[in-house]
């Protein structure tokens, strides 16, 4: 986040398109039940959703996608589904990584890896490395993710890198360790399913997010569906801690400094 304004500290640029879209991809359980199918088959059906929005924000414009799929509170769950969950994410990277690369995507993964199998963690570093100068869409993937791991890791990893911050620190210092230093916190965040809730997502990124919940399963994540999301997007007045007669006065300049150009 180093390279890009922290929404707490500085007012970011904002367009009508987000320029970063994060979501909670929930409702595969869900939708896959109510057809009288297991729980995997709503899973599997949600891989072919992730691929049919990554198109749809590559047309739209949307420079960074941030997908939670695998939440560090998910252990919980049964063990023959988070089993299936880990072999239905190496499938997707040996299916998906190459096509994504083809298409200009970088590819990055955020979590805790060292609770993965060895060789998911290599087919992770592996698609990160063959991406990782790619600029069309950056696609990251939020597996065995918690917010609050995320704070937590940053600091200790401030702390061994820096141990004279630990008389007292800020938010600069500790921007660069987290997990998602490399991109600009989320201009919009989704969550399908119906719940409205973050459940531990991105708390720090989150600050000043606009947040959008939908009833729709993930699985029925359409293109019609993000463009809801997107309208919505673009009806919400971004303040970041400023009053709307702020805002309006700012455009007013803005509009008066547009006309001067043309008449000089």
């Amino acid at each position: 986040m180093d390279r890009f304004k922290s929404t707490t500290r500085a007012i970011p640029e904002t367009g009508p398109i987000p320029r970063h879209l994060a979501i909670i991809m929930d409702g595969n359980g869900r939708w896959a039940r109510r057809r009288y199918l297991p729980r995997i088959a709503g899973h599997r059906r949600g891989v072919e959703t992730v691929r049919g929005v990554i198109r749809v924000c590559i047309e739209r414009g949307i420079e960074y996608l941030t997908l939670f799929a695998f939440s560090s509170e998910n252990w919980r769950r049964p063990k023959e589904e988070v089993s299936f969950l880990m072999q239905l994410f190496i499938g997707a990277l040996e299916q998906e990584v190459a096509k994504l690369h083809e298409n200009n995507i970088r590819f990055k993964v955020i979590g805790d890896l060292a609770r993965f199998e060895s060789r998911l963690e290599r087919m992770i570093e592996d698609a990160e490395r063959l991406t990782a100068d790619n600029s069309r869409l950056t696609l990251t993937v939020a597996a065995n993710y918690g917010g609050r791991w995320d704070v937590l890791q940053a600091t200790r990893r401030m702390l061994e890198a820096r141990p004279e911050l630990a008389r007292g620190f800020g938010e600069q210092d500790l921007a660069p360790y987290l997990a998602m230093h490399y991109a600009p916190e989320p201009d919009l965040f989704i969550r399908t399913g119906g719940e409205q809730r973050i459940s531990n997502f991105l708390l720090w990124q989150l600050a000043y997010t606009e947040l959008y919940f939908t009833d729709t399963l993930w699985p029925d994540f359409d293109s019609a569906a993000l463009d809801l999301a997107i309208r919505s997007y673009q009806k919400r007045e971004r303040r970041f801690g400023r009053t709307s007669e702020q805002l309006k006065g700012g455009e007013a300049s803005a509009d008066a400094s547009r006309v001067a150009e043309k008449s000089a």
